[in-house]
């Protein structure tokens, strides 16, 4: 699926569709430049659920855990990362439950830790807008975007 969006808010309604769309469990890899939208569109996802405050990328902590009634969410963004074994540390195994959200930015940089992703969503700049491309990586994925 590719999407072009023109502003910040558009952006953030494409993470709460998502979020509206999402089952109980799903990993979701965001990639993309720096200051391309990565956290914003997890921002759209996570108001989506009810979160009123503020949210930051967590770049200098690696993850930001959300609750909403029986659902978990990670938050994470790898971009610091020094070496992928600082996953284990941060109970990455648990990111793959089936009540758990996790996104996750700058995967790359932790490859062979993480789970693998559901959905795929590449952010690329286009003059003043956005491209993003979702990719449904497996069924689960696939079911996502259906509904999306």
């Amino acid at each position: 699926m590719e999407l072009f969006v023109d502003n910040e808010a558009a952006q953030e309604a494409l993470g709460a569709r998502l979020a509206h769309a999402r089952p109980h469990g799903c990993v979701v890899y965001l990639q993309g430049p720096l200051g391309a939208g990565k956290t914003t569109f997890v921002r759209g996802f996570l108001r989506q659920l009810g979160h009123t405050g503020v949210v930051k990328s967590p770049t200098y902590t690696l993850v930001e855990n959300y609750q909403y009634s029986n659902l978990s969410i990670y938050h994470l963004d790898l971009y610091r990362l020094a070496d992928p074994e600082e996953l284990e540390y941060v109970g990455v195994r648990e990111f793959s439950a089936s009540d758990t959200v996790c996104l996750i930015e700058w995967p790359e940089c932790g490859a062979h830790f993480l789970p693998a992703p559901d959905i795929v969503i590449v952010l690329q700049y286009v003059q003043t807008g956005r491209r993003i491309v979702i990719e449904a990586r497996t069924a689960l994925g696939m079911d996502v975007l259906a509904r999306f």
